[in-house]
């Protein structure tokens, strides 16, 4: 299989924002570009009078505006497209089993629009195999990413680690990426106190110290193998007290990334996203990424 960076294609902005970041990414990893539009049936009820020759034709120029736009940005970046005929989450989902990385717009909590919203986002980061990258409009972002004291545009990664799982293909997917793209990798790692330490806080503020050492010895312990293997990245790490899904998201208005991993099992009922990454998806203004891992 050749390495390529796939992108889901729709008419939303964030479509165009994915596309883009993917296209930054492809030339970082030497690799392809292609992108995709599934065309489900039947038509929906918000495109009813159009002719299915008429759709083809519509969304073949999306595809050939977004290459002509990509290609005048990265001149030389190799870029493929396609047009399927199908169930979105499925086809979209095989076409992530297949590539490097796999890049879909998200307009987060609040949009309703696109078949790369909702339901079909979800499934896709849900099942797939291989790491899905969330990417968000720059609309949509402006007023969430703005930091008060804070100067310039986000930057840096943000990784959220959990010690009690396998961490090595999010520590992998976050390193390299930090070292493609020169930016600072943030690791960040949220414990939460026993109940009885919780209660003896409220009697000693340094009660549930010695949690708080072990979990930064295990973070640091945890980390310590990558830094020497990407020795040029700059890191740095957090074990703080607090619900680890509001820690990531507080952490992401000022990242230009937020990277989660998601435990890869079947369930009977669909797609299984733990809380976290399920609250990183619907509430980063950053681009998330979500890793898969056994």
């Amino acid at each position: 299989m050749t390495a390529h960076v796939t992108v889901g294609m729709d008419e939303s902005p964030e479509s165009l924002a994915a596309a883009r970041w993917a296209a930054a990414e492809a030339s970082l990893l030497d690799a392809p570009l292609h992108l995709m539009h599934v065309e489900e049936w039947p038509v929906t009820a918000e495109v009813p009078v159009l002719s299915a020759e008429a759709l083809v034709e519509r969304y073949e120029t999306l595809l050939r505006s977004t290459v002509d736009r990509v290609r005048s940005e990265r001149p030389g970046l190799d870029v493929t497209t396609e047009m399927v005929r199908g169930r979105a989450p499925a086809e979209l989902t095989a076409a992530a089993n297949e590539s490097e990385v796999t890049v879909l717009g998200s307009r987060g909590l609040g949009g309703v629009v696109g078949f790369l919203i909702g339901s079909v986002s979800l499934a896709v980061v849900g099942r797939a195999r291989r790491p899905v990258v969330l990417v968000r409009s720059p609309e949509g972002t402006r007023a969430a990413t703005s930091v008060p004291g804070a100067d310039g545009p986000p930057s840096g990664i943000v990784l959220g680690l959990d010690l009690d799982q396998p961490c090595d293909p999010v520590l992998a997917f976050a390193f390299g990426h930090a070292a493609r793209r020169n930016e600072e990798l943030r690791i960040v790692h949220s414990w939460s106190p026993s109940p009885a330490h919780g209660y003896a806080a409220v009697l000693d503020p340094g009660a549930g110290g010695g949690q708080g050492r072990r979990a930064a010895e295990g973070l640091a312990d945890l980390v310590r193998p990558w830094r020497r293997k990407f020795p040029a990245v700059r890191v740095t790490e957090r074990a703080v007290v607090g619900p680890a899904a509001a820690e990531l998201v507080d952490a992401s208005r000022s990242a230009g990334l937020l990277i989660v991993g998601r435990r890869s099992r079947r369930s009977p009922v669909g797609p299984h996203l733990g809380h976290v990454a399920h609250a990183a998806i619907h509430h980063s203004p950053a681009p998330v990424a979500v890793v898969p891992f056994e």
